[in-house]
């Protein structure tokens, strides 16, 4: 049933009006954060109370030529990290007035239709965290004069702004970590073929290994689809058929990958971590650390990443919007968990 709408809206001029105050104390009590006197502000929602007044957003947007809506596109919401990232964002974003318009998009998918949407709705700002974006895409945000800023990612382009992880740093901790503790069979489980993040923690993990290497390692990559469901399928996959044998260590580059590949191989094979085969992750996500699992891996300090990200955000315009993408690179912390040991304290399952 449709809405029945006043036949004349109150203005902010009619409350300021009753008030005592001026239109723009009107908006400044309205507007998160605004400096306003406790005694002002009272007034004003009082008169406002009585007069059955509130804001239009679409109003102001169209004075002030801007929504104060930023787009948030997010990679699979399966993911829990892009959940605590997303979250992040609303709370930080709402906190200033601002408004979120999220998208998501399918692993292996291209962002380029959620952008075409966020540009309907005359956005301010676009955050992407998860999708490659094409270039034609980038030119038409430029043309537009809407912002792109990358998080935790990177791009060949150097205009674009980025905020992310030291994913190269956190996956050589991790092969220095792994080699250390004995082991020199590992199998890789990679993500997103076409993003940088699952691309950078294999180079640094990569590197340690070679870097550290006294003795040969053999290194096996196979595709986990940057998911639960896409490491367990690519775990079945590798170990089908009979008397299978496994690795010395397996490195997932996100720990919702790794989660996959302990629940098959458990219910499986019934091995254990780290006692029949050891397993780091990347991310730091809160169910890796339940009991099932206590994975040993890399955390992201995902709140500072959404300030710094925000940070660029209000510098767009200023003179420090040419922060350079590289310079926006934060470490991530090395969480030890239980599912590391040395190889001689490994089971007989490893041949």
């Amino acid at each position: 049933m449709a809405r029945k709408r006043q036949s004349q809206r109150v203005t902010s001029y009619e409350v300021a009006k009753l008030a005592g105050v001026s239109q723009a104390t009107v908006s400044r009590a309205f507007t998160a954060g605004a400096q306003i006197a406790k005694d002002k502000k009272d007034r004003v929602l009082a008169a406002a109370k009585q007069l059955n007044y509130y804001p239009n957003s679409i109003a102001s947007s169209l004075a002030s030529a801007s929504t104060n809506i930023i787009a948030v596109i997010v990679g699979n919401l399966d993911n829990p990290f892009y959940v605590e990232s997303l979250h992040a964002f609303i709370t930080h974003l709402q906190a200033s007035g601002k408004h979120v318009l999220s998208f998501t998009i399918s692993q292996g998918k291209a962002c380029d239709d959620a952008v075409l949407e966020a540009l309907k709705y005359n956005v301010d700002a676009i955050i992407v965290t998860s999708a490659p974006l094409s270039n034609d895409l980038v030119s038409m945000t430029k043309g537009a004069g809407i912002p792109i800023l990358l998080f935790n990612r990177s791009s060949d382009d150097p205009t674009l702004l980025s905020v992310r992880c030291d994913n190269f740093g956190g996956g050589q901790e991790l092969g220095k970590v792994i080699y250390d503790a004995g082991a020199r069979k590992v199998l890789i489980l990679r993500g997103d073929p076409q993003g940088s993040t699952s691309r950078d923690r294999v180079a640094g993990f990569r590197l340690a290994v070679q870097d550290k290497a006294i003795e040969a390692v053999r290194i096996e990559e196979i595709d986990g689809n940057s998911s639960y469901d896409g490491a367990r399928d690519a775990i079945r996959e590798r170990f089908k058929g009979p008397n299978p044998t496994f690795p010395d260590a397996i490195y997932a580059v996100n720990d919702i990958m790794a989660i996959g590949c302990i629940d098959e191989l458990r219910e499986r094979f019934d091995l254990k971590f780290p006692e029949d085969i050891m397993i780091v992750g990347f991310d730091g996500i809160r169910e890796g650390q339940l009991q099932p699992y206590k994975l040993t891996t890399i955390r992201q300090p995902i709140n500072a990443m959404v300030l710094k990200t925000l940070e660029l955000l209000a510098a767009i315009g200023d003179e420090e919007d040419t922060v350079k993408a590289d310079s926006c690179v934060i470490p991530g912390r090395f969480f030890e968990g239980s599912t590391v040991t040395q190889m001689e304290q490994v089971g007989t399952k490893i041949p």
